[in-house]
């Protein structure tokens, strides 16, 4: 890739770093959806994981270069700590890619010398011009990120920084991997690299944070007007603790303030050419597919992809905006795929009609996955008077991206009342074909459910988090409800969708259970200590 000067490369590394927020884990499939709407979405660089990390990363990574990594795809990368086993094994999955590269890190801040690597400065700086260098003989293509960068000592890091470079990196990542600095700071710290490394002309120089202290995107884009193109992000900034740097915000923020940033990238003031390769229409359904995906909910209030991002319930507001959009927003719904279609379909539309929404939509999906949609379509058409878009992307959701029926519920039945005992009642098909009645009492509807389900499935868990949220207003709303089970110290997230929130409740806890129940089954619980060693120095870069 050529030195951007003119434009900003983002990098997306949701299913890498995002994936590592607790209860995101992502099967292939799932992470292969992901992939395809990031593409669709224009990303530049798709980091897909961490090849060592685990046998189903590798295949993860492996796949995503086959299918996602074609000629006119984006950059497929893969993460691998500054030592020849990672590198070879990120080299391996991204052969397939026809763009790839592998990103390659060491810490360099004295702190994680001393108490983390156990190394000198002198050994890491070997470390780094080495590994680089390997990274090499396999790509053309090699980001390096001295991690922890944000502490570390700057003549130290610009020494490591010109050694990587010479050494064959052709992109230098920055990272500010607590979350500590401010913006300003985060601006110095890019300029003093840009004034000291003499050869950071020859890569890319780009930008990694996380939100720790809410600064990520304000850091972002000031270090963009000191030289930074590229930026690292996750879609709606999940991540390790705090998240990621969210690409929704950047991306929307370098589109709306445009002229502001024009400058900064050698163009003029009224330039009107975009200063990223998204196509923000896109936006709005990669933010839903992940969500859905990892179990990660969207705060209403979040900016850009929040239910409530261009709601206005102000008196004040709502006169404006009646008189003149602009006066109360500074974007249009529509600039990142949302739209003001509300009545979409009805009971008597047939499945051509449905079918062609979905396309509109953005989905394509495959016979047996609109036979399975439509015919909860049809069953939600006989309950709502009006069914929204909205409805019609959490049908979709949830008929098309549940995990491997193992157990089946087949039936569910509450009692309760302010002067009764909530009662639940459950059957259930096993993955031995066997049905499985049980019944249980619980402080709650719900509770007695799960208590119930516990006991015809019988895999130790621990109920973590439920939640639920309305699709669209009025009584007769869907209402979405996902949950988080521990097992192991792995947590698994579920999610259903339904009129009825007794009975999404309790698909929901069916399908965490499934996820629980494959991941056991196959082993993958038991990584090799050497994996989890990796696992967890990746979760702080």
């Amino acid at each position: 890739m050529r030195n951007h000067d003119d434009r900003i490369i983002i990098f997306d590394t949701t299913l890498r770093d995002g994936e590592q927020a607790p209860g995101c884990t992502l099967n292939g499939e799932e992470k292969m959806a992901i992939a395809r709407q990031l593409a669709r979405l224009g990303v530049d660089v798709i980091e897909a994981g961490f090849a060592f990390a685990s046998p189903g990363d590798f295949e993860a990574v492996k796949k995503i270069s086959e299918q996602i990594g074609t000629e006119n795809g984006p950059i497929i990368c893969s993460l691998a700590r500054a030592i020849p086993a990672d590198i070879k094994a990120a080299a391996d999955a991204l052969k397939p890619a026809v763009h790839s590269r592998i990103h390659t890190f060491i810490s360099t801040s004295d702190i994680h010398l001393e108490y983390q690597l156990k190394k000198s400065r002198s050994e890491v700086l070997t470390i780094a011009e080495e590994m680089v260098a390997y990274a090499k003989s396999f790509v053309d293509d090699v980001e390096f990120s001295p991690m922890d960068a944000a502490r570390s000592e700057p003549a130290y890091l610009y020494e490591v920084l010109t050694k990587a470079i010479a050494a064959g990196a052709t992109t230098i990542n920055i990272p500010d991997t607590v979350g500590y600095m401010t913006p300003s700071e985060f601006g110095d710290m890019i300029r003093g690299i840009k004034e000291n490394v003499p050869n950071i002309d020859q890569a890319i120089l780009s930008v990694h944070g996380h939100n720790d202290l809410g600064l990520a995107v304000a850091s972002f884009l000031e270090a963009i007007k000191y030289g930074a193109r590229q930026l690292e992000c996750t879609i709606n900034g999940i991540g390790e603790r705090a998240g990621n740097a969210a690409l929704e915000e950047l991306v929307m923020a370098l589109h709306v303030r445009r002229q502001y940033f024009n400058p900064f990238l050698g163009r003029s003031v009224d330039s009107e050419t975009p200063l990223t390769g998204i196509n923000t229409t896109e936006i709005y359904r990669t933010s839903r597919l992940v969500s859905n995906l990892t179990g990660m909910l969207v705060q209403p209030n979040k900016a850009i992809v929040g239910a409530n991002a261009f709601a206005h319930e102000s008196g004040i507001h709502q006169d404006g905006m009646l008189k003149n959009r602009q006066t109360y927003e500074i974007m249009d719904a529509r600039s990142i795929g949302l739209n003001d279609n509300q009545i979409v379909l009805g009971k008597h539309s047939g499945r051509n009609a449905f079918r062609t929404r979905l396309k509109e939509l953005g989905y394509d999906l495959a016979d047996q996955e609109l036979n399975k949609a439509f015919v909860r379509f049809k069953e939600l058409a006989d309950k709502k008077k009006e069914t929204t878009d909205w409805d019609l992307e959490s049908i979709v959701n949830d008929e098309t991206q549940q995990p491997p029926e193992l157990f089946r519920l087949e039936m569910v039945q509450v009692s309760c009342g302010n002067n009764a005992q909530p009662t639940a009642t459950v059957r259930i098909r096993t993955p031995e074909g066997e049905e499985l009645m049980d019944a249980a009492i619980g402080t709650g509807p719900v509770d007695a459910i799960y208590k119930a389900i516990n006991r015809v499935v019988k895999v130790p868990n621990d109920l973590i988090e439920f939640s639920v949220q309305s699709v669209t207003a009025g009584i007769d709303a869907i209402g979405e409800v996902t949950i988080r089970l521990k097992h192991e110290e792995r947590i698994f997230s579920g999610r259903s969708a339904n009129t009825d929130i007794i009975v999404a409740s309790a698909q929901a806890y069916i399908n965490a259970l499934n996820r629980l129940y494959s991941t056991v089954t196959n082993g993958s619980l038991n990584r090799t200590q050497a994996q989890q060693e990796a696992g967890r120095e990746a979760a702080s870069v």
